[in-house]
């Protein structure tokens, strides 16, 4: 037999031991049946280098376990939510003098509506850069839609698409304020009273503010006068902006026309309830709550190019002339858009 070849090893070497390993090795990775497998750190010789398979892995050599997906997306809207909870239930959130409540906004009501905006009408938005980035304005736009759907869409549509997500306020009628639940949830979304003076005080705080000028004339005509302007009033609008000098913004709304389409109008059942307006469409009230439901129709908001007030003198808002102009300036350029998107429309729902 050959003789035996020592090959010293740190450790075996620092108890003054050597490892005698016969000169007929077995394959590597094989043992003799029953014989218990060994595993053990591979110990660098002196001089020589370790094979790559070798080198001893440290613990902080060791790859970071990889998160599970969404893990840490779960844990943050988990952890925002508590948070969220312990504020509400402490109080210690802020509300400004109308009662806008900007967090339940956020994180709440427009949670609860943005399905419905992406979703259910697939509301396309043009025409968004036309949105100063800050400082006061006011968005003029068409009402229809037998119900005041078309307010809560334009207000995500700009919070979500103007690249500084800002909050529109809109300008509400008084029967929003006379009706339990919707009054609180309207002064939480932001809506305050259509009054010149609420508007004035919000758009000299560089607030957005929105405005639907036709009222319950636009929401509540029939189907048969679709996309039809109604008047907009005395031109209170024209005078508020004026006044604090900000640019109007005309906003045209198409597809909530369609959504309850109104056929009918039961006056006497309206006054008996206090209601501007009872409608009768093809699926309400034949279908009890189910007729509520609106019809999944295809949104169009285009907001216009600006006109500027800030040129114009503080007396001229006791202009009724200038205001009948520009009154009626935003409402050719409101109706003229509208015929636009009519044209380019391809389908009322799609």
């Amino acid at each position: 037999m050959a003789d035996a070849k020592v090959i010293p090893f740190d450790d075996d070497r620092s108890r003054g031991a050597a490892v005698q390993r016969p000169a007929r090795r077995r394959a590597a990775g094989s043992r003799r049946k029953g014989e218990p497998v060994v595993v053990r750190e591979v110990q660098p010789v002196p001089g020589r280098a370790l094979p790559q398979d070798d080198v001893p892995v440290t613990q902080e050599e060791q790859p970071a376990p990889e998160p599970r997906p969404g893990g840490t997306s779960l844990e943050r809207r988990i952890a925002g939510g508590l948070s969220f909870l312990r504020r509400r239930l402490t109080g210690d959130y802020e509300i400004d003098e109308f009662g806008y409540d900007q967090e339940l906004t956020d994180q709440v009501l427009m949670s609860l509506i943005r399905p419905v905006y992406e979703k259910y009408f697939r509301v396309e938005v043009k025409g968004v850069e036309n949105i100063p980035s800050d400082g006061g304005a006011l968005i003029v736009a068409n009402h229809s839609g037998t119900l005041p759907l078309d307010g809560l869409m334009m207000q995500v549509a700009v919070h979500d698409n103007h690249p500084a997500n800002r909050h529109l306020r809109l300008l509400a009628a008084d029967l929003v304020f006379m009706l339990p639940v919707v009054n609180e949830l309207a002064r939480k979304a932001g809506h305050t009273l259509a009054c010149s003076e609420d508007a004035e005080r919000l758009l000299e705080r560089g607030e957005l503010v929105g405005v639907m000028p036709e009222g319950f004339k636009g929401i509540g005509k029939p189907f048969s006068e679709r996309y039809k302007l109604q008047r907009f009033g005395r031109g209170g609008f024209v005078s508020t902006a004026l006044r604090a000098g900000t640019p109007i913004i005309p906003c045209s709304i198409v597809g909530a026309e369609e959504i309850y389409p109104m056929i009918g109008n039961a006056k006497t059942l309206a006054r008996l309830l206090g209601f501007p307006y009872f409608p009768i469409t093809p699926t309400f009230p034949w279908l009890g709550p189910l007729g509520a439901i609106p019809l999944p129709t295809k949104w169009t908001i285009q907001f216009g190019e600006p006109i500027r007030t800030d040129g114009y003198p503080p007396e001229a808002a006791d202009d009724p002339m200038l205001m009948f102009n520009l009154t009626d300036q935003v409402r050719e350029q409101i109706q003229h858009t509208l015929y636009k998107l009519l044209v380019q429309r391809r389908s009322v729902f799609f």
